[in-house]
């Protein structure tokens, strides 16, 4: 069996650790080890080669930042998509950063888009902050090309959230639905359908993006609002 937190710790740079924790301002520096990402999808990909992952998925909430990171690479390796979706939803009420949210992207979702758009709606639909992101992030990643549908950016500018880390996401799903469903997106922004932060937000992300025309983006600087 292997040992997590052993592991962890034998991976352990503090350098980096120093680092890593100018990125996540709100977690307790006692609480990251110092473990570089590629490190720990080495290690997710050997738990899950030998299916050692059953008590340590189930240990929840963890100690450490690592530890989510690590349960976060575990599921994104999952094959059964059933098994996925229940440790998903025990898993999202712990997360407490963008880092874990973000970087968790499980493969086994591109093969079952019937299913996850319904799972997509009840995320966006929680209240807490890092579920709601998520679910934002997996309907950008998922949803704006052959399976996209102007319903969905209906679904996110509906969110009404003081987060940050919610409306952040909202703008990079704009800005990301700009680059690929232009016609359909840039209606919110003519219509001003989203509040002003996400709407400037989305604007300014769209600008630096490369996917994005230099006419295209000339007209996106003439929507922005004061």
């Amino acid at each position: 069996m292997i040992n997590i937190e052993k592991e962890l710790f034998e991976l352990q740079d503090k350098k980096y650790r120093d680092f890593q924790i100018k990125l996540i301002p709100n977690i307790d520096i006692d609480k990251v080890i110092g473990v570089r990402t590629p490190e720990l999808r080495a290690l997710a990909k050997r738990v899950v080669k030998e299916r050692d992952y059953s008590n340590f998925l189930n240990e929840l909430p963890h100690k450490y930042f690592e530890e989510n990171q690590l349960h976060a690479f575990i599921l994104s390796n999952f094959n059964n998509y059933d098994e996925c979706i229940i440790h998903i939803n025990d898993f999202l009420p712990y997360v407490d950063n963008w880092a874990t949210c973000d970087q968790m992207s499980p493969k086994v979702f591109k093969k079952n888009h019937n299913e996850l758009i319904e799972q997509i709606k009840n995320w966006i639909s929680s209240k807490n902050t890092y579920t709601i992101r998520f679910g934002i992030g997996m309907l950008m990643q998922h949803y704006l090309d052959e399976d996209f549908k102007k319903d969905y950016l209906e679904i996110v500018a509906n969110i009404k959230s003081n987060e940050y880390y919610v409306n952040m996401m909202r703008a990079w799903y704009f800005a990301t639905s700009l680059a690929k469903q232009y016609e359909s997106t840039i209606i919110y922004l003519e219509n001003k359908k989203l509040d002003v932060w996400t709407h400037n937000k989305t604007i300014q992300k769209a600008i630096e993006s490369y996917r994005i025309s230099i006419d295209k983006k000339d007209y996106l600087k003439s929507l922005k609002m004061k």
